[in-house]
């Protein structure tokens, strides 16, 4: 496969990946399909990190990975009570 290809494959999945988090989030039900809506949320959400927000409970950025962090784990244990393998 040709260099290429290869890069545009890769970065394509990386892509779809990344539309799959915002579905897990539950952000396209809650957003009704909205696009612009979406994108607005995301452009906020930039816009927090860029100006360095702080809360008091740690910065922005290490709450939501956590959060995230913990979403990924309880999947991975209703998969393994379950039986389920949809993520591999």
């Amino acid at each position: 496969m040709r260099d290429w290809a290869k890069a545009r494959r890769e970065r394509t999945h990386h892509l779809i990946e990344l539309g799959g988090l915002v579905q897990k989030a539950g952000l396209v039900d809650l957003t009704d399909d909205d696009r612009a809506t979406l994108l607005g949320a995301l452009l906020d959400i930039a816009g927090q990190l860029r100006e360095g927000r702080n809360t008091a409970s740690g910065d922005l950025k290490t709450r939501w990975r956590r959060a995230g962090l913990h979403a990924f784990d309880s999947d991975r244990e209703h998969d393994r009570t379950t039986g389920r393998r949809d993520h591999d």
